[in-house]
């Protein structure tokens, strides 16, 4: 209790003779000595530091500061989601294994081929059609740190705020290896870039040339992967989708036949189904429907099954969640009407 505070500062350069040269946090810069107890090799430019107040010695290296927004990004446990849940996208599936998967846990085959793996990879595609699930689902296959960033959460009100995040992003992510990050909605500050632009626009370009200049970076990424979905690649800035940034750009189509059959028996493993339930007749009604559709008409059915206080679904009851899902989704995409 009755020990000297201490101030905190930054290491701006280390000189020959042992002494180095701090950034206080009250403003002006020293050169003063070092403990010697602290090791040469943590003494690095960059890193903060504790000072004494009386003659602003080093006294220890502190770990480094991060934004607890920043922090709150990182998902503690691995999402309990695997490849047994996503249905009929094998071929996405493996492009991500490739990408993302095999680079952390084999990396000896990258060195031995003598290449180096993609830095990233954009997932993009139609709502619903399982880029956000399968993301998930290499980050529980790979047990890496998982960090989910919201782009929209990227543009802050300050100027200058939103390029912080990002390079503290970044920070965490290498020093928390092997790391994945995950940029859902890209498209949130990945837009292209307009001449005339608001004072808003422009904060927004300056997060997405923060966050251009870090995926580019002239230093490895190690264990860094990134990983960022979108619904719309159209509006995509050419920049961000050069290769080197992300260097692989995969296709989440609406579910063909088959994979809407592979879905409706992902959703319905555990439910309490009539053995009349014709699953084909299902695939077939729900032409054009995306997974996340399926599973809401799951859902539904379950919901008719309940209202009735009965056990088991019947096929009924899939047609008439077919007909409140679908017949939803029509009403919605259907022109406004202009009533006289």
């Amino acid at each position: 209790m009755r020990q000297t505070p201490l101030v905190t500062a930054e290491i701006i350069d280390t000189l020959e003779d042992g002494r180095v040269v701090v950034k206080s946090s009250t403003g002006p810069n020293f050169v003063v000595h070092a403990s010697s107890r602290i090791p040469k090799s943590d003494l690095k430019a960059g890193s903060r530091v504790s000072l004494n107040q009386r003659h602003f010695s080093v006294m220890e290296v502190l770990p480094g500061e991060t934004d607890p927004f920043v922090r709150g990004m990182e998902v503690e446990t691995a999402p309990p989601v695997t490849y047994a849940d996503i249905g009929g996208l094998e071929d996405q599936i493996r492009e991500l294994k490739e990408t993302v998967e095999l680079p952390l846990k084999h990396p000896e085959l990258f060195i031995k081929v003598g290449i180096e793996p993609p830095k990233g990879v954009l997932l993009c595609g139609p709502p619903g059609t399982g880029k956000t699930l399968t993301a998930r689902a290499v980050a529980h296959e790979t047990n890496a740190t998982f960090i989910r960033v919201i782009a929209s959460e990227l543009v802050q009100k300050f100027i200058g705020e939103g390029a912080r995040l990002v390079r503290e992003i970044f920070l965490m992510a290498r020093d928390k290896a092997p790391t994945i990050v995950f940029i859902d909605e890209l498209d949130a500050i990945g837009c292209k870039r307009l001449e005339v632009a608001t004072s808003g626009d422009r904060e927004v370009q300056r997060t997405l040339m923060q966050l251009l200049s870090t995926l580019d970076g002239f230093d490895s990424r190690g264990e860094v992967r990134i990983v960022a979905a979108t619904n719309r690649p159209d509006i995509i800035d050419p920049a961000l989708l050069r290769p080197g940034r992300f260097d692989r750009i995969v296709e989440f189509p609406f579910p063909n036949a088959e994979a809407r059959l592979q879905i409706f028996k992902i959703h319905t493993r555990l439910m309490n189904l009539e053995e009349t339930v014709d699953f084909n007749k299902l695939v077939k009604m729900t032409d054009g429907a995306s997974g996340a559709d399926i599973r809401t008409i799951a859902v539904e059915a379950g919901m008719f099954a309940i209202r009735e206080f009965r056990e088991q679904i019947k096929e009924d009851d899939f047609l008439k969640a077919i007909d409140k899902v679908i017949g939803r989704e029509e009403i919605s995409e259907a022109p406004d009407r202009i009533y006289m």
